[in-house]
């Protein structure tokens, strides 16, 4: 596969005038409250961000080879790691750097990495048609409700030829938690993803060739409970769904969820499994 190089879109700025972000429908998740939760998390992302790290590195190294695209894409670019990683290894070319949250984009921006820097929703991006070659996703789309709309945008922007390469979380994340809090009340308390034969029939279903497309489960350690529900919260990553229980969580309930993932314990901590996709897909000529 060949990059399509620089096209007369490169001589013209690739955003739109409208950066609003469009509302999902009553009884999907609150993609304001996402937002909002991310922001928050900013300061501190970095310091915990292990598995980010690692996925996000497994998702550059299934890149394509090829020329260098002359714009780029970072899709939901958190604090801008990898947007600085995609500045230097496709230096010359122009960056993007696009996130739902406020306070990711302020803590990102004067890192630098991307040439402009833009509030907007990866399910109604403010991009112009046919404007980048690559958008890389990392760890981020498994927040859209409304996938088709982020593949459907993904293809209207990409150039003939460009490449979507993205990584998310499937059905089967963190199930040893999900299990644990199972076993004391019947609450919401971990995210749901959507499963993996779901990502493939609309990645089959949405015009792009898929290159690859596959499931690789990505297990942490932690030496308690506490550790790893701190670490959620560190990155903004905590529950988000609609249903979840109100107010504090008593310590009888703590206690038990405690006792319940205890169960779990391997030599090198308590598992934290989370169940990665990684997707390339290509744009046809």
């Amino acid at each position: 596969m060949e990059w399509r190089g620089r096209s007369r879109l490169s001589c013209m700025s690739p955003v739109m005038t409208d950066l609003s972000v469009a509302v999902l429908p009553a009884g999907l998740p609150d993609k304001r409250q996402v937002a909002a939760s991310f922001s928050r998390a900013a300061a501190s992302y970095d310091s915990v961000a292990e598995l980010q790290r690692a996925v996000g590195q497994q998702l550059l190294n299934r890149l394509p080879a090829g020329p260098v695209p002359a714009r780029w894409l970072d899709l939901g670019c958190g604090t801008g790691h990898f947007s600085r990683v995609l500045g230097q290894r496709y230096a010359g070319s122009q960056g993007l750097a696009l996130d739902i949250a406020e306070g990711m984009l302020k803590h990102a921006r004067p890192l630098g990495g991307a040439e402009h820097f833009i509030a907007g929703d990866a399910e109604r991006l403010p991009l112009q048609n046919g404007s980048c070659g690559l958008i890389f996703s990392s760890l981020a789309v498994q927040w859209c409700a409304d996938f088709s709309a982020v593949l459907s945008e993904a293809r209207r922007v990409l150039q003939p030829g460009g490449v979507l390469a993205f990584a998310s979380l499937c059905v089967g994340t963190l199930h040893e938690l999900r299990e644990s809090w199972g076993r004391v009340d019947g609450q919401v308390h971990v995210n749901r993803f959507r499963e993996f034969e779901r990502y493939r029939q609309l990645c089959e279903a949405s015009g792009l060739q898929v290159r690859s497309l596959e499931q690789s489960p990505h297990v942490l350690h932690y030496p308690d409970v506490r550790s790893l529900t701190h670490e959620l919260k560190a990155l903004g990553a905590h529950n988000l769904n609609p249903g979840r229980p109100g107010g504090l969580t008593g310590r009888a309930r703590i206690a038990g969820l405690i006792e319940a993932y205890e169960g779990f314990r391997q030599p090198g901590g308590l598992p934290a499994t989370y169940q990665v996709v990684y997707a390339v897909l290509e744009k046809p000529l």
